[in-house]
């Protein structure tokens, strides 16, 4: 009798630890969906970087990213396009949904993909978040990353008006979770200051295909790309979200 309950409480242990390691190598899909400060971008235009082109950097190997953020897209033109249907028909449950729009919703002399921050804007994201719930996928939303806007005080100038506002009332009252790359993002380039901030966004010298150089304060550079999906992977760590156990941040 001895032997058997040793032999059950073996295969017990054993089981444990099966199922502990299955669950620890089972596949997470990321699926993101925005604008072109989280795109992938080619290789023609390096050193331009979307922070979703290298978030991948800081999860462990059961973690795939699908970046499907497009440069020059809103809230609206991401569904008009058809985009949304194609993320919404891929997404399974389990997954996760990383949403980002707001630098293209506000530009109000194009039809075709603006939005008004507490109307149409706001209704995209809560479809966003409500049609993900129902496919069993987990959204999380992303207020927009600074502009780099230096006033005369040396500070950044806010550009994005009320749309991070919205997507953080959004947040709240749908209960998602919310990462404010808006303010991370500005105490960070604050902290870096103006003109050693360029190293971070796309300025960069002449070269044959931009002879006269990029001065471009919106879309950013491999490193600031990296700075920028870390903020967001250790404030996703720090709310204990429920894929925080494979972010890695050693890199």
């Amino acid at each position: 009798m001895r032997n058997f309950l040793k032999y059950r409480l073996l295969v017990l242990f054993a089981g444990i630890i099966l199922l502990s390691a299955c669950k620890q190598e089972q596949a997470l899909n990321i699926f993101c969906i925005g604008d072109s400060t989280m795109a992938n971008k080619k290789a023609e235009v390096y050193p331009e970087t979307g922070w979703c082109q290298v978030v991948g950097d800081y999860f462990d190997e059961s973690v795939t990213i699908h970046n499907h953020a497009v440069n020059g897209r809103s809230s609206k033109s991401f569904i008009d396009e058809g985009r949304w249907q194609v993320v919404l028909d891929s997404l399974k449950e389990g997954d996760v949904l990383f949403i980002q729009f707001g630098h293209n919703d506000q530009k109000d002399y194009d039809s075709t993909r603006y939005t008004t921050p507490r109307g149409t804007y706001t209704e995209n994201l809560e479809r966003f978040v409500t049609e993900a719930r129902k496919k069993g996928a987990e959204p999380v939303l992303f207020t927009s990353i600074v502009r780099r806007k230096f006033g005369d005080d040396g500070k950044l100038i806010d550009t994005h008006g009320d749309y991070p506002p919205a997507t953080r009332k959004v947040a709240e009252k749908l209960k998602v979770p919310l990462i404010d790359l808006q303010k991370l993002t500005e105490d960070w380039v604050n902290g870096i200051g103006d003109e050693p901030s360029k190293a971070m966004f796309l300025w960069t010298e002449p070269t044959d295909r931009f002879p006269n150089g990029r001065q471009d304060d919106t879309h950013l550079q491999v490193e600031g790309a990296k700075n920028v999906a870390r903020l967001a992977m250790e404030e996703c760590r720090r709310q204990h979200l429920d894929f925080s156990e494979r972010i890695v941040l050693n890199n």
